[in-house]
């Protein structure tokens, strides 16, 4: 059985917005101003090998797509891994046709129930990279098994939050806490309590 884990760059604040810039915010690009280092960028790696399959919100899919199919010969086996991963993006306004990122299938209503029937069809991880929207959603129906955040130190006050007031009772444990790079980036996996 598969996990389902939400991985986010992430301020001091929470802000998970355009952490590389590609979205045209007023602060995008933020993560880099920061040096993860060898060990931060290993933890990436790390953690989408570890991935059976890809789950994300339209957005996020739209961003990831326009840019991952030209980079798979020049960023490595992480570029060959995420291209080659089963992809499934919850979208109500894109049909097959448009999901054109090899691999992809696009999830349109019951999102729940084709959640769960994935976490029982796949062994490794079910990687949700941004898609705060859809995180929440599967947040509120319990079916969020892990929290991957690397917290930059970092405040930017404005800007798309991963956690928000409507969210319901949720707890989880630390599992790993691990300092990553020169510049005080940390990585924080939380297992959620169900």
């Amino acid at each position: 059985m598969g996990d389902v884990v939400v991985t986010e760059f992430i301020s001091l604040d929470g802000v998970i917005e355009d952490p590389g810039g590609s979205e045209g915010s007023v602060h995008g690009a933020w993560t880099f101003q920061f040096n993860r280092g060898d060990d931060g960028n290993q933890f990436k790696v790390d953690e989408l090998m570890s991935a059976d399959a890809q789950l994300f919100g339209r957005v996020t899919y739209q961003g990831f797509a326009a840019a991952w199919p030209e980079r798979r010969e020049t960023t490595g086996a992480f570029g060959v891994r995420i291209n080659a991963l089963p992809k499934y993006v919850v979208s109500t306004t894109l049909s097959d046709a448009d999901a054109s990122w090899e691999n992809s299938t696009v999830i349109r209503d019951n999102v729940a129930a084709a959640v769960a029937s994935l976490k029982q069809q796949v062994q490794g991880d079910i990687l949700i990279a941004g898609s705060a929207m859809l995180a929440r959603s599967l947040l509120r129906e319990g079916l969020i098994d892990r929290v991957n955040l690397m917290l930059f130190p970092i405040v930017l006050g404005t800007g798309k939050r991963l956690f928000t007031d409507e969210l319901p009772h949720a707890t989880f444990a630390l599992t790993e806490l691990k300092p990553v790079g020169p510049d005080g980036v940390v990585v924080l996996t939380y297992h959620a309590k169900h």
